[in-house]
This record gives structure tokens, C-alpha cells and sequence, in this order.
């Protein structure tokens, strides 16, 4: 099964919890507790497969933890909020 590193941000209880992908730029979820917000992220990531495959193509290849961590630009999000890894539903994957 293939799962997306994806980056958790809690601002509080007076906003939404927010999930976006380091490997799927405009692809994120929201939820009022991180728990829904990580329930719909794997839906989130069905709808950006189902749109990337209306224009012929893939989901790209996730990076590791470790692969993220060298990249600068995600490193610092990844020492700042939490990270969870999403898996991706089985008719995504395939697409």
C-alpha cells in the first residue's frame, strides 16, 4: 500500500485542522479535530487522483520522512507541526 507523508497543522480550537501533502501540491483536507481532518485527508487525496487522471495523469511518487527532511522548504514544517502518513485508497493507487 502506498502512503503520502502528509503535514498536520492544529492553530487551536477556534479554527479547522488543516492536512496538506508535500508531494501533492493543492491537495489538503480540513476537519474540525485532527482526527476528521485525518479521516478526510484519504479522501482528499482520491479527488486530486481523480482530477490528475481527467489529464492523463498518475499520482507522483511519495518521498520517505527521511527524503522530506532534506528538502528545505518542507524540512522546517516537518519540525513544526505534526506528521501522519495517509494511506492511498486501492482505486487511487492503481490510476
Amino acid at each position: 500500500m502506498i502512503h503520502y507523508v502528509a503535514i498536520v497543522e492544529d492553530a487551536g480550537p477556534e479554527t479547522a485542522v488543516g492536512v496538506w501533502f508535500p508531494d501533492l501540491p493543492g491537495c489538503f483536507s480540513a476537519g474540525d479535530s485532527p482526527d476528521e481532518a485525518l479521516r478526510n485527508a484519504a479522501e482528499a487525496i482520491q479527488l486530486y487522483a481523480d482530477e490528475l487522471a481527467e489529464r492523463g495523469k498518475g499520482l507522483p511518487p511519495p518521498r520517505s520522512l527521511t527524503e522530506l527532511k532534506r528538502d528545505p522548504e518542507i524540512a522546517r514544517d516537518l519540525k513544526d507541526y505534526m506528521v501522519a502518513l495517509i494511506a492511498v485508497p486501492e482505486p487511487a493507487a492503481a490510476e
